[in-house]
């Protein structure tokens, strides 16, 4: 057998065996937060002609030099041009334009006069300031020059990304897919929410494994499929799991340690499945598990809530980034000071949930309170995961240490463990 893996060896062979997706076209509203397969060459310039920044008159910039309330300059309103509309000539000396913001510039104008410096004339119009001159006018490309490589394969599609693309009329982007992930919970304890009878008479657990694995493989970027909750029988197990093979990953929860009920191993086995390592040098979250199963990647976690969110955490969700075009697929890890000691046993990676607040002496770091691996609240506290690194079994008030942060949207390219 094996020895156990180090967390972050084990994360490295994970990312080294998944593949990232193929590319399709997607249409833009759909787009949020996919990644981008393709460099994306604007054909235009952006805006495509010089273009008012405010309402007011366009002119000549030499025409209201020295204009004051005491000396006025007076220009006759040659025509009136509003938002989607083109000039219909140039400006020459004396004259002026009655323009909107956004509307194209006339030829001969370099400066758009506001028009609370004005008297809003129709045939001519009073200039009081002079303050404006060669200014509130958009140059054409200002923003995007036809040519320019605009966003780069691999670029994550947020809101901006996407107003970007429709401003060049791509309505449909080459994006990398989103993965499919199965998720199987199981365990005769574990019964789902729409049992609640069962669960609040104490006969039966709630799976809050499921639907968190469910909400982690959506902000992780996949799409989850929940193959439901299989009994702790070896045929139970193999028809569920045979419904996840035309996904394209699997994520179980639960029955992969040593009880004589774990059967997910087993079952795996009989499916032609290739078991690549089953435990790793950490806490908590020990019996991990990653192989191959029908073609497709199998990474079993652990069924105590807190370990399952861990590891979904450190070994899942770089999977599914990977898959789904990241080129940084790791949560960024940061050095904090503990505000108080820490002491551990045994001698292993640990992952504390705890608490990160910048501050002006630099980030510190707590615990969120007690550490069982079955309380989930500890969790749902947590913005971080505290490593204290393996054989450090004392850590005291004021050392530094890393912490990888859970809100945080920066991303790195290796694991920070």
């Amino acid at each position: 057998m094996n020895p156990p893996l180090a967390a972050g060896d084990a994360a490295r062979r994970i990312l080294a065996e998944v593949q990232r997706q193929p590319a399709l076209r997607v249409p833009l509203d759909d787009a949020l937060d996919s990644v981008l397969a393709e460099d994306i060459v604007s054909p235009l310039d952006i805006p495509p002609w010089a273009n008012s920044a405010m309402d007011g008159y366009a002119v000549r910039g030499d025409d209201v030099a020295g204009a004051s309330a005491e000396r006025p300059v007076r220009l006759r309103v040659v025509e009136h041009i509003p938002a989607g509309a083109f000039p219909a000539r140039a400006l020459g000396p004396g004259e002026s334009a009655r323009i909107f913001t956004g509307a194209p510039v006339p030829d001969g104008a370099d400066t758009v006069v506001r028009q609370e410096d004005t008297d809003l004339g129709a045939e001519h119009v009073t200039i009081v300031s002079d303050r404006d001159r060669d200014s509130n006018v958009r140059p054409a490309g200002e923003d995007i020059q036809r040519g320019a490589t605009v966003l780069t394969a691999g670029t994550m599609l947020g809101a901006a990304q996407l107003g970007v693309l429709a401003s060049l009329a791509v309505a449909h982007p080459l994006a990398y897919r989103r993965p499919r992930v199965a998720i199987l919970g199981g365990g005769d304890e574990i019964v789902d929410v729409d049992r609640p009878e069962e669960i609040l008479s104490g006969r039966k657990i709630a799976s809050s494994n499921t639907h968190t694995l469910v909400a982690m493989v959506r902000k992780a970027g996949g799409e989850p499929v929940n193959l439901g909750i299989a009994r702790d029988t070896r045929d139970s197990l193999r028809e569920h799991l045979g419904r996840a093979l035309d996904c394209d990953v699997l994520v179980t929860s639960a029955g992969i340690s040593v009880g004589e009920h774990d059967y997910v191993r087993a079952v795996l086995d009989e499916l032609g499945g290739e078991q690549r390592f089953w435990r790793i040098r950490m806490r908590p979250g020990a019996p991990v598990g990653f192989g191959q199963v029908g073609g497709i990647p199998w990474i079993g976690l652990p069924g105590n809530p807190v370990s399952t969110m861990v590891t979904f955490e450190l070994f899942v969700r770089p999977a599914v980034r990977k898959m789904s075009g990241h080129g940084l697929p790791f949560r960024r890890s940061v050095p904090v000071r503990l505000t108080d000691s820490v002491s551990l046993t045994p001698k292993l990676q640990h992952f504390l949930r705890g608490i990160v607040t910048f501050g002006p002496g630099g980030p510190t770091a707590r615990l969120t309170g007690p550490q069982g691996s079955g309380l989930l609240t500890s969790m749902a506290r947590a913005n971080a995961l505290l490593i204290i690194p393996e054989g450090q079994l004392d850590t005291p008030a004021g050392a530094e240490i890393q912490a990888i942060l859970l809100d945080d949207v920066v991303h790195q390219a290796d694991p920070p463990f």
